[in-house]
């Protein structure tokens, strides 16, 4: 059998994010060893760097939006980049970077499926469903409407960034770990009638039937997309975001989800996005994502 051959690419912004910093994510990861610590993993890796985008001109924002015009170029490098590493049959890690920039990995990720003839699968890893509107955020920070531009409720700028709009469907989404939702979005939610697994549903059914359920229905055509928000994890063990959010994943849950992910086979790709160094604590929090990381290709807890 051939090595796996994993390709990470990095995209330092905090376009899309209410907070500066996630820019420094993608260097706070490699300073964390995650290149190293897969090929010790007997893993192929290539660092194919940074992109490049528009600087964050940090304005307040227009019709809704914030930084629209450069949230598009950095969307359209990642979706450039991601796409190229599909094409040559790589394995993609975009090194974020906020989480507006899934809509260029996963525009990327969607078309590379539509082109293979595969069923495209999202596990969305994040305390928040980031499925807002202009209309529905005051904010205008377009790192909370990712999945609503990707299901085509957006500016006509991002839905059709891969030349047709919607990229994706909200029947492809398990949303795992949510627990922040604006009431506006709620709603927009449960029109859309995307799969949301709250930490309400980890709670009661616990983590392992909670993933048995979001990995349901998968087959050998599937591509498993994980888009991986470290907000996902509670702050006491991850203080590295900037939109912090009570309640998350413990370690061992978090271990878990990424051991029963690797389980399935099925990764072809994958977003880390909004580690902020700047709240972190002597880069713990980048350690952690490298650690779940490893476990999300295989490394396991377990003797057997």
């Amino acid at each position: 059998m051939t090595k796996q051959s994993i390709s990470l690419v990095g995209v330092p912004t905090d376009i899309g994010a209410g907070h500066r910093g996630a820019s420094m994510g993608p260097e706070a990861l490699r300073v964390a060893r995650l290149a190293e610590r897969l090929v010790k993993r007997g893993l192929e890796v290539v660092d194919r760097g940074n992109v490049v985008g528009p600087l964050n001109p940090w304005q307040p924002p227009t019709d809704g939006y914030r930084h629209l015009p450069e949230v598009v170029a950095w969307n359209k490098a990642a979706y450039e980049a991601l796409y190229a590493e599909l094409a040559a049959g790589h394995l993609p890690i975009m090194l974020g970077g906020d989480h507006c920039l899934a809509i260029g990995s996963i525009t990327a990720v969607a078309r590379h499926c539509r082109e293979q003839g595969k069923t495209l699968r999202v596990l969305w890893l994040d305390a928040h469903t980031d499925f807002n509107t202009a209309l529905a955020t005051p904010s205008g920070n377009v790192h909370g409407m990712p999945v609503a531009c990707l299901c085509g409720n957006g500016p006509k700028e991002l839905t059709e960034l891969g030349g047709s709009a919607p990229a994706t469907s909200p029947e492809v989404y398990r949303q795992i770990g949510i627990r922040s939702v604006d009431d506006v979005e709620k709603q927009l939610v449960r029109d859309a009638r995307v799969q949301v697994f709250d930490m309400r549903h980890i709670d009661e059914n616990g983590m392992k039937r909670t993933m048995e359920l979001a990995l349901a229905g998968m087959d050998d055509n599937t591509h498993l997309h994980v888009s991986f928000d470290v907000d996902f994890l509670d702050p006491t063990i991850a203080p590295g975001v900037g939109t912090t959010v009570r309640g998350g994943p413990n370690y061992r849950e978090a271990q878990l989800c990424m051991e029963m992910i690797a389980d399935t086979g099925r990764m072809g790709s994958l977003d880390i996005v909004e580690l902020n160094p700047a709240y972190d604590k002597r880069n713990q929090t980048a350690k952690l994502a490298v650690d779940l990381v490893e476990s999300l290709f295989g490394k396991s807890t377990l003797i057997h």
